[in-house]
C-alpha cells in the first residue's frame, strides 16, 4: 500500500507521473438498517482503506490491475460493456456511468487497485472501492487537481462532496445492492477522532468526538462472509417498506420508518404481519438509539453509549434476524470480558465483523479471550484490530 506508485511502474512500465487516490471503509458504531430507512447512523472511517494508483491517458478506456485478485481487466468509456467480466471490475465501471450522466467528460486511465479493507467483513469495502474510483475519474479528467482532499476534485467538477456521495450508492444499485447513503457517504466525510451523525435524509451531519484515551474502538472479523446480492439485505428492505406503507393509513405524514416513533409504532404493530412487525420494530428503535447515543457521548458517558450497543446488537439478532452464531459467540465473549462497555455486529449482518468500545487497558485481555476461545468453538480464524476514526477521501498524490 505504502508504494503502490512503484508497483504501478512494476505492472504498467516506468516514467509516468502517477497519482493517488484513497477511499476509507467504514464501521458503523451504532444505527444499523436505518440508512435506507430515512433514519440515522452513527459510523466513522477507517485507516483501511483502497487505494488506487493511476496515470490517465486520451484513449476512452480503463485498465486495472487488481493486486487482491493477480488479475487485469479493462472496458470502454461510453461503449459495449465486457461480455463477462470479473465482479470486482463492475463497481468502476458503474462508477463510470453514473459519473458520465452527471456530466463529467471521462478520460481514460490505468491503475493499480490495492486495498486493506476486508472484503465481506461489513466494513464496506465497496463503497470504498466506489470513492476512490469516482476520485480516480475525477482526478483523470481535471489532472491539474493538487494533492488535497476529495472535496477539492469534486467541486472542480461541480459536484458537492454530498452529491457525489449520491452517485456512488446509485453505482452499487447498479451492482445490485440497493444500499443506503451512510458507507460512500462517511468514506467522503469521515473525520480524524470523530465519528459522523448523519441524517440520512437530508444529508445533515455533525461530528462527533470519539474520547480515545477512555476508549478503544475495537473490530473483530468474524471470518464469515457474505453476499448482500444473495436477496436477504433487499428483502429486508421490502419489509421495511412494506411496514411504513401500512402504518401510513395511520398518519399520512409517514414517508418511511424514520417518520414512525416508538409510541406511535406501539399503537398500531398489531396491524402489522409478525415479520414486517419485528423488522419495523428494530428500525424505530435503532433510530431512538442512535439519538440517546449522541446524547450519551455528549455527556461522556460511555457506559451508557456502550449500553446502546449491547440493545442494538439484541435486536438485530432477534428482530431483525441478520446476526448468526459466530457475531453471537464474539459478542458473547466481549461481553464476557472485563472493561468492554459495549459490542455488536456491525454493517448489515450475515456475517463480518463486531465492534466493541473498549477501556484501553482491556484491550489486550480481549484480544486474548478471543483467540482462546473463538475459533476452537466457531471452526474459523478471527482477525481483531483497533481503529482510529480516520479521515475520509482524499487524493493523497
Amino acid at each position: 500500500m505504502a508504494d503502490l506508485a512503484t508497483r504501478f511502474g512494476e505492472i504498467f512500465g516506468p516514467g509516468e507521473p502517477v497519482r493517488v487516490v484513497r477511499g476509507p471503509g467504514r464501521v458503523n458504531l451504532i444505527g444499523e438498517h436505518t440508512d435506507y430507512n430515512g433514519g440515522f447512523v452513527m459510523p466513522m472511517a477507517l485507516e483501511a482503506a483502497v487505494r488506487l494508483a493511476l496515470v490517465p491517458h486520451d484513449e476512452p478506456t480503463v485498465t486495472l490491475w487488481s493486486e487482491q485478485f493477480a488479475e487485469r481487466a479493462s472496458f470502454q468509456l461510453g461503449g459495449e460493456p465486457p461480455a463477462d467480466p470479473p465482479h470486482w471490475l463492475r463497481y468502476p465501471m458503474a462508477v463510470a456511468e453514473v459519473l458520465a450522466e452527471e456530466g463529467v467528460a471521462l478520460r481514460g486511465f490505468r491503475a493499480v487497485l490495492d486495498g486493506d479493507v476486508p472484503v465481506g467483513s461489513g466494513l464496506s469495502s465497496s463503497a470504498a472501492y466506489e470513492v476512490a474510483s469516482a476520485l480516480a475519474f475525477l482526478v483523470a479528467a481535471k489532472v491539474e487537481i493538487a494533492a488535497g482532499p476529495a472535496k477539492v476534485a469534486a467541486e472542480a467538477h461541480g459536484l458537492s462532496t454530498e452529491r457525489l456521495a449520491v452517485l456512488c450508492q446509485s453505482a452499487e444499485h447498479r451492482v445490485g445492492v440497493r444500499c443506503g447513503i451512510m458507507d460512500q457517504f462517511i468514506s467522503l466525510h469521515g473525520r480524524k477522532g470523530h465519528a459522523i451523525v448523519l441524517d440520512c435524509r437530508d444529508l445533515s451531519y455533525e461530528p462527533v468526538p470519539l474520547p480515545s484515551d477512555r476508549a478503544k474502538v475495537v473490530i473483530i472479523d468474524s471470518g464469515v462472509r457474505r453476499k448482500l446480492t444473495s436477496g436477504a439485505y433487499n428483502e429486508r428492505r421490502s419489509q421495511c417498506e412494506e411496514g411504513a406503507g401500512r402504518l401510513r393509513k395511520f398518519d399520512s405524514d409517514i414517508e418511511q420508518l424514520r417518520d414512525v416513533s416508538i409510541e406511535v409504532f406501539q399503537a398500531h404493530e398489531s396491524a402489522l404481519p409478525q415479520i414486517v412487525r419485528r423488522r419495523c420494530r428494530h428500525v424505530v428503535t435503532e433510530n431512538a438509539r442512535v439519538i440517546q447515543s449522541i446524547e450519551a457521548l455528549g455527556s461522556g458517558d460511555l457506559e451508557r453509549f456502550g449500553k446502546l450497543l449491547d440493545a442494538s446488537h439484541d435486536s438485530l439478532r432477534d428482530d431483525y434476524e441478520v446476526s448468526g452464531p459466530e457475531l453471537d459467540l464474539l459478542v458473547r465473549i466481549a461481553r464476557g470480558t472485563e472493561g468492554v462497555l459495549g459490542s455488536r455486529l456491525t454493517g448489515a449482518g450475515f456475517g463480518g465483523c463486531t465492534v466493541s468500545l473498549v477501556r484501553p487497558d482491556a484491550v489486550e485481555t480481549l484480544r486474548e479471550a478471543v483467540l482462546a476461545r473463538y475459533q476452537e468453538q466457531s471452526g474459523y480464524e478471527p482477525r481483531i484490530w483497533t481503529s482510529e476514526a480516520a479521515d475520509g477521501a482524499a487524493v493523497e498524490v
